[in-house]
């Protein structure tokens, strides 16, 4: 209907079936940095856009190239590629060529970096205290090698940085100094810039939703992505262009990118997806399988102290599952752990199952240690998870506690065996080092349940690296079992 074909984005990080039902789910970054492949990158953008592509999505906004230095970090965590900049540069590289490859245009996020931020710019504004120097060294070199690769995006945080924005509350998406003067001019970027959505509350509990879209497009952003009150940051912008606080020519500018986007794009041809081969496109086996195959590699064993992997038990044992789980509210905690058990019953019904939710009691916590205290085996499945307007991140003071005293209560026994399965942030050992076994698998969907499951039981092998430093665990480790 539009006069000028519309470009329609969306958020894959972890493949179309992130956010489609129907399509293929792929892991995101770290469980990808895990397998240490980077053709696996290549895969599953090139995988992820085909999909995409066959739905009408022109526009990627993946991969994420911020480098995950800080274990506190709430909202990168597992949707970066790892630590180390200069794999997650090769790593984004590869997602971004596999991506563009297949026809679909690639966004490097979120600029210039958010990986070191321990506040959630979701809920409030991360301040970074770094200088040139420091960008160049961390948190740079990833941002340039996808330009240098010819990503088509570059999305823009929501972090200030007071050593390089003269007006120290005004973030990385509002700067001209770090969106023009940064990545314009010193890096030499020059396709489209989208700021991070700006309704997000770093943003619009600090500048509203008329001022944030005016600011982004006078900073050099050629998109001011989802406002927070779109019809009055219309009006905002198109009163800033009659006053001429924003030029003709500076939109000119925006506006060639664009068309030069959508050109890319195949827009210009006017032909839509074909639903009549919407099925044939779409979550096929071939897809599901090479995820699989991706998130399989990923899974990494860290420690093994009693060789409790893979788990030996007689059929005639009894075990306890426990479930542990960063929410009460259903919204966040859905059906998590619900694939695990009902794979492990399949293999051991011998199972006593329980759940360990954040608002558990005294009295419910002392009957789950009195629980494990009866059992030689205890299996945990646990999810820590990120998610955008969570406000918590992590384990309460109470489920650590608890954890302690089940690890404590098991290793007493001389007999006694612990598998602990993590899905989600990967640093919960840093706080309980006692857990004697430390399994991860970074992602935290019913498939990445399943294939840890299996390592478990030995049917496959742990064969991922950790891709970031855990506990005393350095970025490398990782046990072949």
């Amino acid at each position: 209907m539009a006069k000028i074909p519309l470009l329609i984005t969306a958020d894959l990080e972890g493949g179309a079936g992130y956010q489609f039902r129907g399509a293929t789910r792929f892991p995101r970054g770290m469980a990808i940095g895990a397998t240490g492949n980077t053709q696996y990158a290549y895969e599953a953008g090139r995988l992820t856009a085909l999909e995409a592509k066959a739905m009408g999505i022109n526009i990627n906004f993946y991969p994420v190239v911020d480098v995950n230095n800080n274990p506190q970090s709430p909202i990168i965590n597992i949707r970066s590629f790892g630590e180390n900049p200069q794999k997650v540069g090769e790593f984004g590289v590869a997602y971004i060529k596999g991506t563009q490859d297949a026809g679909l245009l690639a966004t490097a996020k979120h600029f210039p970096g958010h990986g070191d931020t321990s506040v959630n710019s979701h809920l409030h504004l991360p301040v970074l205290n770094f200088d040139r120097a420091r960008l160049d060294k961390v948190e740079l070199p990833s941002f340039e090698a996808a330009i240098q690769a010819g990503v088509s995006g570059v999305m823009t945080a929501h972090i200030a940085l007071p050593q390089m924005e003269k007006s120290a509350d005004l973030p990385a998406s509002l700067s001209p100094e770090l969106t023009t003067g940064l990545l314009r001019k010193d890096l030499g970027f020059q396709g489209l810039v989208f700021t991070d959505a700006l309704v997000m509350h770093a943003i619009s509990m600090n500048f509203g939703g008329e001022r944030a879209p005016v600011l982004a497009i006078e900073a050099g952003a050629d998109v001011a992505l989802e406002p927070a009150d779109l019809p009055k940051a219309f009006a905002a912008l198109k009163d800033a262009v009659v006053k001429g606080e924003i030029t003709e020519a500076r939109l000119n500018e925006s506006v060639r990118r664009l068309l030069e986007a959508k050109a890319r794009a195949g827009l210009m041809n006017r032909q839509g997806p074909d639903l009549a081969t919407l099925d044939e496109q779409v979550g096929t086996r071939a897809t599901a399988a090479k995820a699989q195959e991706i998130i399989e590699h990923a899974l990494t064993l860290v420690k093994d102290d009693r060789n409790a992997i893979p788990l030996k038990l007689p059929g005639s044992e009894q075990v306890l599952l426990l479930n542990v789980v960063d929410a009460d509210n259903p919204e966040y905690a859905g059906n998590s752990g619900a694939t695990f058990r009902a794979q492990f019953l399949r293999r051991h019904p011998q199972t006593f199952t329980a759940q360990v939710t954040p608002g558990i009691t005294r009295q419910e916590a002392d009957l789950v240690e009195q629980l494990a205290a009866a059992y030689r085996t205890v299996v945990i499945s646990c999810f820590i998870r990120i998610a955008s307007y969570k406000g918590f991140f992590g384990l309460t003071d109470a489920q650590q506690a608890l954890l302690r005293a089940v690890v404590q209560s098991n290793l007493a026994k001389p007999d006694g065996q612990l598998a602990f399965a993590l899905f989600g942030s990967p640093y919960l050992l840093d706080s309980i080092p006692e857990l004697p076994t430390y399994a991860l698998a970074y992602e935290f969907y019913p498939d990445a349940e399943a294939a840890m499951v299996r390592a478990l039981f030995g049917e496959i092998k742990f064969q991922g690296k950790l891709p970031v430093t855990v506990a005393n665990y350095p970025a490398g480790t990782g046990l072949g079992r």
